[in-house]
């Protein structure tokens, strides 16, 4: 698979796993307008390439993501935040949410602002042990944004978010972990194998039925009962035309592994 040259994010595939590193570790991989630029174009690029049947998201040295460069925002004059969501951080958090295939965030250090929830809109998230999440945006009299006011509530109860967004406290990977925050939490060294580990076993998976899985999830949240039952039969008429639910019962009867193509 020939990938792009970024600027300010490297790209690697292996084994059906397209992992996006942010690239900017001087500045913990803090997000300024050409970052936004290369990872929409990136994330495009898994969400499109059939080849790629898991992504996963980290960061170059220290850190994951420090959230916005403020160096950055400081030549932008008197333009509006919210024009600035809406150009450059929406699009990306909207696509890793709606993609359908598994998102994995691996988080190797801090995690702010921003960039805490860049890591929060993944599917899951492993956390090295010397990972820390901090909502910081209290201390600059702003509220949470990409995504956060979103998916924070929904990962730790409104309360919680509610004290995380007000008090802009950080909290390291075991509590994140104890919160629901993070699905695992290794030993700094061990991040990137586990990692890759998860993600190939992704990658070998039924694509197909884990999108509708995504996409079903993502109705639910917002969803009453009967309104989630009924869309739960139609994503599973869905998948079971899939070819990879004929593998999957094929390999069932014949008791041996599936060999699922993702389609």
């Amino acid at each position: 698979m020939q990938l792009p040259a970024f600027e300010t994010v490297l790209t690697a595939f292996e084994d059906g796993v397209l992992t996006i590193t942010l690239n900017r570790p001087d500045v913990l991989n803090a997000i300024n307008e050409q970052l936004t630029a290369d990872l929409a174009e990136a994330t495009r690029l898994a969400e499109r390439t059939p080849e790629v049947r898991c992504l996963v998201l980290t960061g170059a040295g220290r850190g994951f993501c420090s959230g916005q460069d403020l160096r950055d925002r400081a030549g932008a004059g008197d333009a509006s935040y919210g024009d600035s969501l809406r150009r450059r951080y929406n699009p990306i958090i909207l696509r890793m949410r709606t993609m359908e295939k598994p998102v994995i965030a691996a988080v190797n250090g801090v995690a702010a602002g921003a960039g805490c929830n860049l890591a929060l809109a993944a599917d899951l998230r492993i956390a090295s042990d010397r990972a820390s999440f901090i909502e910081v945006f209290s201390r600059v009299g702003l509220i949470p944004d990409s995504g956060g006011t979103f998916t924070l509530p929904r990962l730790v109860g409104l309360a919680k978010a509610m004290e995380l967004a007000y008090t802009g406290d950080s909290i390291d990977a075991a509590e994140a972990l104890r919160l629901g925050l993070v699905n695992r939490m290794v030993p700094h060294d061990a991040l990137a194998a586990a990692s890759a580990d998860l993600a190939r076993r992704l990658a070998e998976g039924p694509t197909r039925g884990f999108g509708l899985t995504k996409r079903a999830f993502n109705y639910a949240l917002n969803a009453s009962l009967d309104a989630a039952l009924e869309y739960e039969a139609h994503m599973q008429d869905l998948a079971g035309r899939t070819a990879d639910h004929r593998e999957g019962v094929a390999a069932f009867l014949g008791k041996r592994r599936p060999r699922f193509e993702g389609r």
